[in-house]
């Protein structure tokens, strides 16, 4: 869909918002089922009826008590630019039964989100099972049309942000976390996704040059084992020279000044690892991507052998850099044991910063990569390791061990009346009613609880007391005095409400958000094995209501 003046029903020009960045996303992107609702109810006079659904999950997912709320901008831009094309319309055409009449058509050119609000809360946020992701309110064939495309693009954005988030807590702050999963990755459109949203997750980079393009995100990346195997002999080097950092000086011949470091490292025999030749044809490639990249020259070690050729190899082309004045970017460590490797050739490093007098040569950026996931990255936590980055591909952006979040869109009211959806599991049973939700913080300055109470109930105020009750056990309930009421639900599509609107923040902004929410939370919240359940309450007047609600609507049964 091109994007449009996203005109409000005011008269007024919203600010214009670009279409989903995937040109899919278009109101076909959905469940036929929406469109044979959406007649019915058109059929039947309903379609105009005013329906507000929650859309939400229902538990965390990797096992933790946490989740990171992610794809609000592209659900927004949906919104903002829903409108069917007669193309679109015509196949809508084709698709239904050939009873339906010619009217729900014309109604399907004229369809748009000018009556639609929607609320969220900020993208990037920490958030919690049951608790409203989005509000959507409108005429209840438009919105359930919206139902689909929203789900699609909240649930795997919030997956793959969620697991990004998990590894970076995981891996420390401390360390660089680089996206490597384009080409594991579930299709173009997941490995875009999955850049973008690990990016917001806590990464700070990717190898998906698309995604850098499209998104602002830093790009990194070396070279593969190919381009060092593709090297036989330093006669393949044609072009020696090498301008100084500074352009004062030019090397005549810098695979000479190569030879001659190699040859000092090996004279001082540092340790058994690294007595005999190197491989020829490995010094060769780095070599090359010396010339080429003077000033970020970063080595993939581990063709032939680390310790024994790849490490002296690159310490060989590093120093005759240093000479010239570039400073080399680091080794990565693509296979073997990682800690071991790792922890080897800062040794190295460090015997090379003392031995020729190099300040910082020690301190070398070490990368490692190879399937990495969660558990990995925890094992060489406690294993001991040397690494500074961390290349994360497969396990990142598959979300390899949980395959989706789960999200639901239900309806709570429709022209005023609240619905429930019952179900004998209990965590099924959906919450009533148009509703608010606040974040309570304790005197620690962590969050608390995150209650919801009906759209007209009293805002929770800091310092009075409030009772917190869960939503289906009468038996857990707290009195909380909050020491600060975080408000959730923002209006970023107010349709004929007249309601301010807020913008949406850049990728970084929403980065940032992220990054200071997982900061806040209580560590027992965020630890990988055993964490505390976050509480989810409602208040006590919803507490009743609900119930009240569930009996009303619940068959009773009789016994014969």
């Amino acid at each position: 869909m091109e994007a449009n003046a996203n005109h409000l029903p005011n008269g007024e020009a919203a600010a214009v918002l670009d279409s989903p960045t995937n040109p899919m996303v278009t109101p076909l992107l959905t469940d036929l089922y929406q469109y044979t609702m959406a007649y019915a109810y058109w059929k039947g006079g309903k379609h105009n009826d005013r329906a507000v659904f929650d859309l939400y999950f229902r538990r965390n997912p990797f096992g933790g008590e946490y989740t990171i709320f992610a794809g609000l901008e592209e659900c927004i831009k949906f919104i903002a630019n829903f409108k069917m094309n007669e193309g679109e319309i015509s196949f809508i055409r084709q698709s239904l039964s050939g009873s339906c009449e010619d009217g729900f058509f014309d109604y399907l050119r004229e369809l748009d989100c000018s009556e639609v609000e929607a609320y969220a809360i900020p993208e990037g946020s920490v958030v919690f099972p049951k608790v409203p992701l989005m509000r959507i309110e409108g005429p209840v064939a438009v919105v359930q049309l919206l139902e689909t495309p929203l789900l699609n693009l909240v649930n795997f954005a919030s997956l793959v942000a969620t697991n990004a988030a998990r590894h970076r807590f995981v891996a420390g702050k401390s360390k660089m976390l680089l996206e490597f999963g384009l080409r594991r990755a579930q299709g173009p459109d997941g490995a875009i996704t999955a850049s973008k949203y690990c990016y917001i997750g806590g990464f700070d980079a990717t190898s998906n040059v698309a995604a850098g393009r499209l998104f602002g995100i830093p790009l990194r990346g070396t070279h593969s084992h190919a381009f060092v195997s593709s090297f036989m002999s330093p006669d393949e080097i044609i072009e020696k020279s090498l301008k100084s950092a500074d352009g004062s000086t030019n090397c005549e011949d810098f695979v000479s000044l190569v030879q001659t470091w190699l040859n000092k490292i090996k004279a001082v025999q540092w340790s058994k690892s690294s007595n005999g030749d190197t491989n020829h044809s490995e010094l060769t490639a780095f070599t090359s991507y010396a010339l080429a990249f003077p000033d970020n020259f970063l080595a993939l070690v581990d063709t032939y052998d680390v310790m024994r050729s790849g490490i002296p190899n690159f310490c060989a082309v590093a120093l005759a850099l240093n000479d010239l004045g570039y400073k080399a970017g680091g080794i990565r460590l693509d296979s073997g044991d990682l800690a071991y490797l790792s922890s080897e050739a800062r040794k190295f490093f460090q015997s090379i910063e003392k031995e020729f007098c190099i300040p910082g040569f020690g301190k070398t950026n070490i990368t490692a990569s190879n399937d990495l996931n969660e558990e990995t990255l925890d094992a060489l936590n406690k294993q001991g390791h040397e690494v500074d980055s961390y290349g994360i591909g497969t396990y990142l952006v598959t979300c390899y061990s949980q395959a989706a979040l789960g999200c639901v869109f239900k309806l709570v009211e429709i022209n005023g009346e609240p619905r429930i959806k019952l179900s004998e599991d209990v965590s099924k049973v959906s919450i009533p009613c148009k509703k608010r939700s606040y974040r309570l913080y304790g005197k620690e300055g962590y969050p608390l609880v995150d209650i919801m109470t009906g759209e007209n109930e009293p805002i929770p105020k800091v310092g009075e007391r409030i009772l917190c009750r869960h939503p289906f056990n009468e038996s857990k309930r707290a009195f909380v005095v909050p020491q600060k009421v975080d408000d959730l639900l923002k209006c970023y599509w107010p349709g004929t409400s007249g309601k301010p609107r807020v913008e949406l923040p850049s990728l970084n902004e929403t980065r940032e958000r992220c990054i200071n929410q997982l900061e806040q939370m209580r560590p027992d919240h965020m630890r990988r094995l055993n964490p505390t359940p976050y509480k989810v309450s409602v208040s006590a007047k919803l507490y009743d209501f609900i119930h009240f609600l569930w009996l009303n609507e619940a068959p009773v049964g009789e016994l014969q």
